[in-house]
């Protein structure tokens, strides 16, 4: 009988992708996916070491697994990720019943390691440095049917004193434009119609080979795939974001309008003391010319409250930016010290009382911007790619959710004679407006491939794994 397995992620979009490579490996060495509810043989973490919550998560869990693990010596615990590669031999000294530990470069190791670690009955832990191949030449089992992420590049060569990610993920390195187009043709072919593209610093691609309009070259080379409809990317950093993007966003048709625009805080001091390399008035510079470019573009950002050193006039400009920039969504962050960054030693640590209650301010100011924003779109009519299968029925109507072209999340009912699926377009009309999400009425589904491919690919995948999105050929 083949062995189970279930991969739990943290962080950010690059380990939710690690962990589809994680699980097309996995799923490679003739493990099946564990069925909803049950024990797995194989639990692998994927961790973050972005924020000490994630890693007060990661403990918390395995300490539960500890007497499943005792009751059942073949359960086998594998720690991955940012936080494996931080803390190594610390993993083990608190949970010395952990199998595997393997770092950020070296995900393809993880079945030898599984292996090893039960047919010699010990630990296994190996971190590598640097990287030696590229992740994307590991088989990944897609978590979409119709929407794929795609990295281009790994690393990043920032020295932002808050993160710890460039000492865990390494300096960037770039993949070719070759490569990534054809990996996004291949994924089209299997029925893919959006994809991401990945990176640390997204729109830094090309540094490593000398191009810096490279990033502008690759949107507008994803413009020209047949079937593909909708490209995003993430994250940039205002740093490096220039004209030449804003350009390729607006005048290649398939590449949607919305930006998410790390922008950590709107105090030029704190920004210094970040060591962001850019000041708020070029941030807002931007922005403008991205509204002049594509005045329906929505922009998301990430914010950070309570760094070192913030003082009440601080928090009050990065309130003040808010209203000016009116973000259609704002992922805000209490500060939290991370061991082997800068900002862990500095003085003027904000107290953590302070910390919570700007965070409770700014959390609230952002909503009313949100549902401002939000509201300006009712008698709107726009496209909204379906994702969740099921949604709330009644006697006649039914409800399902998605995004709209510029990412915002859209609620829709619908006659349920006419059910649509995930990976078809529903044109909805806007009636109604929260902070997170719109609502509305659809007027027409659109059938396509990434819907087909979704009822089909559902169907087989209890018969037998799939490898989705795997190139054409290996490094």
């Amino acid at each position: 009988m083949k062995r189970t397995y279930t991969v739990e992620t943290y962080g950010c979009q690059m380990n939710v992708h690690d962990s589809e490579r994680i699980a097309g490996l996995l799923d490679e060495a003739g493990y099946l996916p564990a069925p909803d509810g049950e024990q797995a043989d194989i639990v692998v973490f994927n961790t973050c070491a972005v924020r000490e919550n994630a890693d007060n998560k990661l403990y918390g869990n395995l300490s539960f697994l500890a007497p499943v693990k005792k009751a059942n010596p073949r359960l086998q615990i594998a720690v991955g990720g940012c936080l494996a590669q931080k803390d190594q031999a610390l993993i083990l000294k608190k949970a010395p019943y952990v199998d595997v530990v393997f770092g950020t470069h070296n995900v393809g190791s993880l079945p030898v390691l599984l292996e090893r670690a039960r047919v010699e009955e010990e630990s296994q832990i190996e971190i590598l440095e640097s990287l030696e191949h590229f992740p994307s030449t590991l088989p990944a089992r897609r978590f979409s049917a119709f929407s794929a992420w795609v990295s281009v590049s790994v690393g990043c060569n920032n020295s932002c004193t808050f993160c710890i990610v460039p000492t865990l993920r390494g300096v960037e390195k770039d993949r070719s434009a070759t490569d990534i187009l054809r990996e996004v043709r291949t994924l089209v072919e299997q029925g893919v119609m959006e994809i991401t593209l990945l990176g640390q610093n997204v729109n830094a691609y090309g540094v490593d080979f000398g191009d810096r309009g490279a990033f502008a070259n690759l949107i507008r080379e994803c413009g020209s795939i047949d079937g593909l409809e909708r490209v995003r990317f993430m994250s940039p950093h205002p740093r490096d974001f220039t004209d030449d993007v804003i350009e390729a966003m607006a005048q290649t048709s398939n590449a949607m309008p919305h930006l998410h625009m790390p922008l950590q805080s709107g105090s030029n001091t704190i920004l210094q003391a970040m060591r962001r390399s850019y000041r708020a008035d070029r941030y807002l510079g931007i922005l403008d010319r991205v509204r002049r470019a594509m005045p329906a573009a929505q922009i998301t950002t990430d914010i950070i409250v309570g760094f070192p050193g913030e003082t009440e006039a601080d928090f009050q400009a990065t309130l003040d930016l808010c209203t000016q920039a009116r973000f259609s969504a704002a992922y805000t962050y209490q500060y939290s010290k991370r061991p082997g960054t800068p900002a862990a030693t500095m003085e003027n640590q904000v107290p953590p009382d302070v910390v919570g209650a700007r965070y409770t301010r700014l959390h609230a100011h952002q909503e009313a911007i949100s549902l401002s924003v939000n509201k300006e779109s009712i008698g709107r009519t726009m496209q909204v790619l379906v994702t969740e299968h099921e949604g709330r029925r009644d006697a006649e109507r039914a409800r399902m959710s998605g995004r709209t072209e510029d990412f915002r999340l859209a609620h829709f009912s619908f006659d349920q004679s006419d059910i649509a699926r995930p990976g078809d377009v529903v044109t909805m009309t806007v009636t109604d407006a929260a902070p997170h999400f719109l609502s509305g009425d659809s007027a027409h589904i659109r059938r396509t491939r990434g819907g087909d491919s979704y009822e089909a690919r559902t169907a087989e995948r209890a018969k037998e794994p799939l490898l989705l999105g795997m190139p054409t050929s290996r490094a």
